[in-house]
């Protein structure tokens, strides 16, 4: 790797709005990397604001990448995000089997298809199922409980899981193909709110409780996502890294809560960098 890792940033990028590309260039390069953007659309602000515009740059992609490739650029990490077609999921695989000629990169994948039960309007069932095709080539995928249940073919009960439950579907996402697969944004039976996740290699469960503050924000999933995956990348270990993002997080929300920030505006994660630099002297996740 080099002293710099060099992230292959796939995503979209809105202009205004706090989410994709804007949130993980300043995180992830603010935690020592380097962040290559490949975009897979571009557009005025995120689809939250009643008006935007919007750009498929889906025709663009292959030539964007190309020139990388000519010009011999290699990558330690692909990550990638929303999706805007189906076409793009076959670009992407074919983007990653041709880093991985190259060396060993880690191959991130956060599967952006839905929240609250609900799947984005802008996925059709093939994107769904071609979804799966894209994890099964990831080393570390972080879906929301909703996205998860998708991959899985799971029908939405509710926002609540068992601890069981929440672990047989980390297990079964991880049979899918990647090493580790992390669930975000769940609530506990219990009324506990964590981010869960499941190490195949070591075959061990974590649950990482963090402060949970009742209002949305666009991005907070772009942010925990580019945060967890930088600590990695400096060598924190993963239940340590998925710590150090979830806490993150949780301050910026309650920061933006405060701050009276309209939600369509993301967190306002520019308030507290300097929170990226603390050492935890002592952490709270547990073994589950």
């Amino acid at each position: 790797m080099h002293n710099i890792p060099k992230v292959a940033a796939i995503h979209d990028m809105s202009g205004i709005g706090r989410c994709s590309m804007t949130v993980i260039m300043p995180i992830m390069s603010a935690l020592g990397c380097q962040v290559c953007p490949l975009p897979t659309a571009l557009l005025s602000s995120h689809s939250e604001f009643k008006d935007f515009y919007f750009f498929d740059f889906t025709d663009h992609m292959e030539e964007y990448f190309n020139m990388w490739e000519k010009n011999n650029a290699t990558f330690d990490c692909v990550y990638s995000g929303f999706i805007g077609s189906e076409k793009q999921i076959d670009i992407m695989k074919d983007i990653i089997d041709r880093v991985k000629k190259a060396n060993n990169p880690l191959i991130v994948v956060d599967p952006v298809m839905g929240d609250h039960g609900v799947v984005y309007q802008t996925y059709t069932k093939e994107m769904v199922d071609k979804m799966n095709t894209l994890v099964s080539v990831a080393d570390i995928i972080t879906p929301n409980l909703t996205e998860a249940e998708i991959l899985l073919g799971e029908k939405y009960k509710c926002d609540k899981i068992y601890i069981e439950k929440l672990k047989q579907y980390l297990k079964r996402l991880c049979d899918m193909g990647p090493r580790v697969s992390v669930i975000t944004g769940i609530i506990t039976e219990d009324g506990e709110h964590i981010n869960g996740c499941y190490d195949r290699a070591n075959d061990k469960f974590y649950k990482i409780p963090f402060d949970y503050v009742d209002k949305r924000y666009p991005g907070t999933g772009d942010l925990f996502t580019s945060l967890f995956l930088g600590y990695l990348l400096q060598g924190k270990i993963l239940p340590e890294a998925m710590e150090y993002a979830s806490t993150f997080v949780s301050k910026a929300v309650l920061t933006t809560y405060e701050a009276k920030t309209p939600g369509s505006e993301g967190v306002l994660f520019e308030k507290i960098m300097k929170e990226l630099y603390m050492e935890k002297k002592s952490f709270n996740y547990t073994q589950i």
